[in-house]
């Protein structure tokens, strides 16, 4: 449907304040063996919860409203990546809002709420796919849309027995155990629940790989969102990394920007038939990727999200090295040249998911998928090679540092801080101050989750490389490189050259 001029423009679109006053709903989050009664001030989740809400702020912030917000076909005005874009220009203007809400969190808030936008963006357009539940897909994205909402969500089946078949696993995976005339109950877990307490809602289905047997797997044949005040819905958290006691010159990511992560159980938990999109439907509960435009777009968002992260990280070790003294080793300045590479990298295949994109549902654009299975699989590796050279080009620099600010407010040992832990261009405190925030990147647990977080964002390693040969093969790019392949075969036999510029005098097919 295009948007004429009559249709009126609306504007829900959540405040910080009404983010915050959305998570105080009596939902079931579990840490240290006890329920937190409220996310928005316990000290794991307060600081992360004010994060997500300075982005919500953001939206109606005149300095960058503008950038961020757009009005959509139904005259809904949301963020530009929670609409479909229907031209590459709008796709390039959706993926700056992007990066406007990643530059606000310096790339280490993964999941933010336009995440999810890269599945709920294409419902509207795409309701038709979902069959019987295809007002459901409707009614979903415009209350996505037009408040914004922040969704979780949970693919993956717990690493419990994973050689055992799927429908041979109903007391672990995620099931229908019955019907009612109000909905479905369901009982399983999921994984993993990035963000899941400070979220809105979870959007819950089978990964895209599942092996769902016709005639045996109907029941966990499901899709459909939860919201997470559902009386079914308890969320296991890991050990958060964000704590009362940390300060933020000794922590000044993990003490805002851990987003958690969480085993979802959903247990008996009723999930009202407006909120199904697939039931019992092998082919659509995983058939859904592929005409969501899902995997072309997330890939696209988390890209860009990316690009920002290494954007710090470059600065990082540019001032790093400085401040050792070692910025102009020829060794040093290749691998801080190593760093801006990746970043133009990533930054030249978001570009072109842009720009060169191709049609989706509904007259819509989505980037193209050859270009985002390309960013799926170079952003699982960045990461790594992004520790291994500041680990390898600071050295033990972050490790020689005070063990938190108190000792630089002790009368006693200030001078001795400010002789021995000097910059070869700044200050004691300024020096160690880089230092910590070099160190909350690659070498603390938070540092350390970013690690394992970016190395399985989109999947496990192999499961990755066989998306990409069945994409090729499906879309007939396999077969093109081949075809190339049988070309160059053809240009020669055992008697010599057979066409072209060699070819052999007197030569004839055999």
């Amino acid at each position: 449907m295009i948007r004429t001029d009559p249709t009126p423009e609306t504007n829900a679109l959540m405040t910080g304040d009404s983010y915050l006053e959305s998570l105080r709903d009596g939902r079931n989050v579990f840490l240290d063996g006890e329920r937190v009664k409220d996310v928005t001030r316990h000290p794991a989740f307060r600081n992360s919860a004010l994060s997500v809400a300075r982005l919500y702020d953001a939206l109606h912030d005149p300095a960058t409203s503008g950038v961020l917000t757009g009005v959509d076909d139904q005259g809904i005005r949301t963020h530009k990546f929670f609409k479909p874009s229907r031209s590459a220009a709008e796709l390039a203007e959706a993926g700056e809002a992007v990066a406007t809400w990643a530059r606000m969190g310096y790339g280490f808030l993964g999941r933010t709420p336009e995440y999810k936008a890269a599945f709920m963006s294409g419902l509207g357009v795409n309701a038709d796919y979902y069959g019987p539940y295809a007002d459901n897909a409707r009614t979903w994205y415009r209350e996505f849309a037009s408040k914004a909402l922040y969704l979780n969500h949970v693919l993956i089946n717990p690493p419990v027995d994973r050689k055992r078949a799927i429908h041979d696993m109903e007391d672990v995976f995620v099931h229908a155990v019955r019907e009612t005339d109000a909905g479905v109950v369901v009982s399983g877990a999921k994984m993993l629940a990035t963000g899941s307490a400070i979220t809105n809602a979870g959007f819950v289905a089978p990964v895209g790989s599942a092996a769902l047997a016709p005639g045996k797997a109907e029941a966990f044949a499901l899709v459909f969102l939860v919201r997470m005040d559902n009386p079914g819905v308890k969320l296991i958290c890991r050990t958060p990394y964000a704590t009362q006691h940390a300060t933020p010159f000794d922590a000044p990511l993990s003490s805002r920007f851990d987003e958690n992560d969480a085993v979802l159980v959903l247990d008996e938990a009723l999930i009202p038939w407006e909120d199904i999109l697939v039931y019992r439907d092998i082919q659509r509960a995983t058939g859904f990727y592929a005409t969501s435009g899902f995997p072309n777009l997330y890939n696209y968002q988390s890209g860009i999200r990316l690009g920002v992260k290494l954007e710090l990280m470059a600065g990082l070790l540019s001032r790093g090295t400085r401040a050792n003294g070692t910025d102009e080793f020829r060794g040093v300045q290749a691998a801080v040249g190593e760093v801006i590479t990746m970043r133009h990298m990533v930054g030249a295949l978001t570009s072109a998911m842009a720009h060169d994109p191709e049609p989706g549902s509904g007259g819509t654009v989505v980037p193209r998928l050859e270009h985002a299975s390309a960013m799926r699989m170079y952003n699982a590796q960045i990461w790594a090679r992004v520790h291994e050279i500041f680990e390898t080009n600071l050295g033990g620099a972050p490790l020689a540092v005070p063990s938190s600010a108190r000792d630089l407010a002790n009368d006693e040992l200030r001078p001795l801080i400010d002789r021995f832990y000097r910059g070869s261009d700044t200050s004691a405190q300024e020096r160690i101050k880089l230092l910590k925030l070099c160190w909350d990147a690659i070498g603390t647990e938070f540092g350390g989750r970013h690690e394992l977080y970016e190395r399985n964002y989109s999947g496990n390693g192999e499961q990755i490389r066989l998306d990409a040969l069945k994409w090729a093969t499906k879309r007939g790019g396999l077969a093109r490189y081949e075809a190339l392949v049988q070309d160059c075969l053809d240009d020669y036999d055992l008697d010599g050259w057979r066409r072209g510029p060699w070819e052999t005098p007197g030569h004839t097919d055999r």
